[in-house]
């Protein structure tokens, strides 16, 4: 009885300590054209993107009206559609003029260049984090959209826990605080690396994504756990339905 609770798929119900926020539809990033996997942008009366306006409203009043300035996505498993949720807040809140900055911090398996393509390799993170360069901006792509600039991955990288745990990636996250309105952090899934909750711990706030019937509640209030440990607080969990 007790294994059978610890595996227990998530459905319509509370999911983590903090309470659920908004239903997004999974959307696969992979291959996907701006106009597809961005549905702020491409669908702006649907379900989805309604979904992550009721968000962003819940985040403005709750969080960053209150002096939240970053937040990190996160997920206990793989393909719970983080980089769908970071990428569609991220235009989301630079759609009410918050200078916002977008962040793919899963140096993994970098997602957010599926769903905002460069059309061509640009520098970002790992590039960041592996050089004594102090200029952040050679880095981030400015306005890629209204409002919202883009620090790419850089592609993935061997040593991704060891950039993370360096001191540039503190810096980056003071600067982006102290220049951006507001700063959406994509991470990898926490089961698979430790990089989720490094990144939490720098940045501060965390958000969880789960997807219907696929994350189990065990996992996500392990990963709870574990980020509240590491001082991150989470501040709201994000359900995808298919």
């Amino acid at each position: 009885m007790i294994a059978d609770r610890q595996n227990q798929t998530v459905r319509d119900r509370r999911i983590s300590p903090s309470s659920e926020i908004g239903r997004l539809p999974l959307v696969s990033t992979e291959a996907q054209a701006l106009s597809r996997a961005l549905v702020t942008i491409a669908d702006p009366n649907g379900v989805q993107a309604e979904a992550v306006r009721a968000l962003r409203t819940h985040l403005m009043a709750q969080h960053i009206n209150e002096g939240c300035r970053a937040i990190a996505i996160c997920g206990a498993t793989p393909g719970v559609g983080c980089s769908f949720v970071a990428a569609n807040l991220a235009v989301a809140l630079s759609q009410i003029g918050l200078n916002t900055l977008l962040v793919d911090a899963n140096m993994r398996r970098p997602g957010v260049d599926a769903i905002i393509p460069t059309g061509q390799p640009v520098n970002g993170l790992r590039q960041f984090l592996s050089s004594a360069d102090p200029n952040v901006a050679e880095h981030i792509q400015i306005d890629v959209l209204p409002n919202l600039s883009v620090m790419y991955a850089g592609g993935p990288a061997a040593n991704a826990q060891d950039l993370l745990a360096g001191d540039r990636f503190k810096a980056l996250m003071d600067f982006c605080r102290r220049d951006f309105d507001v700063t959406v952090v994509d991470t990898p899934a926490a089961n698979s690396c430790s990089d989720a909750r490094r990144i939490s711990t720098v940045v501060g706030h965390s958000m969880l994504v789960a997807r219907r019937n696929r994350t189990l509640v065990h996992d996500l209030r392990t990963l709870t756990a574990q980020l509240e440990a590491d001082r991150a607080r989470v501040i709201g969990s994000v359900l995808n339905e298919n």
